[in-house]
């Protein structure tokens, strides 16, 4: 029986995550037809799985370190205890209202839902659930998924996805990976009391960040009670009368535990879109391969967001959507996203804020003509306490007007004052430029203003 052809339009995109749901909703203002097909809820990763879920717990973690410090303050306190299923249920109720909220906007702007997984018939025709979607233009934002590694035994350990979904906290966690999924939950764990370790491959954490950052976080993860084990490259996963246990390459074990997190990177979710059918070329790695004007090699359809491995920060993805839309449909030639100096946060704990080259990436590119400062200090929190954390700061400059290419930052606050510091950068601020700021005091960020060699 022939498929029916059920509508037209200017603009389908596959998937409902941020980057998709904003080019469609800014497409739809400039006046095009817009369909979104998503199969599972609205808002991807990013609201359902990621960041959104993800700082509730960083949230909830950081009350708890807080707890412990409050009788520097002058508090009498006692936490009787932490009940992991009753903050579940809350954070639930928040994300479903934000997937209405979601599928709200959708309506209001005039963009079409489609519920279910599409897969390409041709170049410009999808199927789905057993009906035909014709548009003009295409944009694929279908997102990515949790690796688990091909070892015997995987399968009883979860991924972050699968945090999301335990009812209860298990005591005895160890987390398998080295990225910012396992920094953060190993935190969260940690800080809400459960026996945690970490197992990285090589000989740390967040290898592709700047070098301080990384012996920093190490050093405050391990103050705080982590085991981290480096050099371990796990072969089995088993299932004991007291728990599970990781056998390494090494012959050493870990374990039993009651829980075992595989945060060892994302994959793009593009096996089952039937991309050849429409022409659409895929990197080595699976992702849809792209220029930086989000243009893959056929020219109607477009990829952004995860599936294109590219920077998989979901506020990339939605400037990346938006400035797409800009230049197709809002008469914006040329419209397209800078991928530099764009800033990231890790909620760690201490949280770590990161925007430009690392030391390494500016000594490659500009050899000598490089300064460095840093800056290490105890902020005044804890000054009143015996429990301490350092922060530290670096600012990586080049040039005679040392204009500022990185910067790095370790501790309380990160995470907000990026932002600010971030938006002098793309300004091309240099070291003269922080140096005329008057700081605030007393703050952790003054210290950006303030550094000497």
């Amino acid at each position: 029986m022939e498929k029916e052809v059920t509508e037209r339009f200017d603009l389908l995109v596959i998937g409902g995550g941020s980057g998709g749901l904003a080019h469609a909703q800014r497409a739809a203002e400039y006046g095009a037809t817009a369909a979104v097909v998503e199969s599972g809820p609205l808002g991807g990763t990013c609201v359902n799985v990621g960041c959104v879920p993800k700082k509730v717990m960083w949230y909830t973690a950081q009350h708890a370190h807080q707890f412990q410090h409050a009788a520097d303050y002058g508090f009498d306190l006692a936490v009787r205890s932490h009940d992991w299923g009753a903050l579940k249920v809350r954070r639930d109720a928040y994300i479903k209202r934000l997937n209405e909220i979601y599928a709200r906007n959708m309506d209001q702007r005039g963009v079409t839902y489609i519920a279910g997984s599409a897969r390409f018939i041709d170049a410009n025709t999808v199927e789905v659930n057993g009906r035909e979607y014709r548009a003009e233009r295409l944009v694929i934002a279908s997102g990515g998924r949790p690796v688990v590694p091909n070892i015997p035994g995987a399968e009883l350990g979860i991924t972050s996805d699968d945090f999301f979904a335990l009812e209860q906290r298990p005591q005895r966690v160890l987390v398998a990976g080295s990225g910012y999924v396992a920094a953060e939950l190993a935190g969260v764990f940690n800080g809400l009391g459960s026996e945690t370790q970490i197992v990285v491959r090589k000989e740390g954490l967040l290898r592709s960040f700047d070098t301080m950052l990384s012996t920093e976080l190490m050093a405050a993860m391990r103050d705080s009670g982590i085991a981290l084990h480096t050099g371990v490259i796990p072969t089995t996963l088993a299932k004991l009368d007291d728990g599970l246990l990781l056998n390494a390459a090494d012959g050493r074990k870990f374990g039993p535990v009651d829980c075992v997190l595989w945060a060892i990177g994302r994959i793009p979710n593009t096996e089952e879109l039937d991309v050849h059918k429409a022409g659409v070329l895929l990197d080595d790695r699976g992702f849809v391969a792209t220029d930086n004007l989000q243009q893959t090699n056929v020219a109607h359809i477009h990829a952004l967001g995860d599936v294109t491995g590219r920077v998989s920060l979901t506020p990339v993805a939605i400037a990346a959507g938006r400035r797409l839309a800009d230049r197709l449909y809002g008469g914006m030639e040329g419209r397209q996203l800078d991928y530099d100096l764009i800033p990231t946060v890790i909620f760690s704990h201490p949280t770590i804020g990161t925007v430009g080259m690392t030391e390494k990436q500016a000594r490659a590119e500009y050899g000598d003509d490089v300064k460095v400062y840093t800056s290490e200090f105890t902020p005044m929190y804890y000054a009143l306490g015996d429990a301490k954390r350092r922060s530290s700061m670096k600012l990586i400059t080049t040039g005679d007007q040392e204009r500022v290419v990185g910067c790095h930052i370790i501790g309380e606050g990160a995470d907000e004052m990026l932002q600010g510091f971030a938006v002098a950068m793309r300004m091309g601020a240099t070291k003269t430029d922080f140096d005329d700021t008057v700081a605030i005091h007393p703050t952790n960020a003054e210290e950006l203003v303030t550094m000497r060699q």
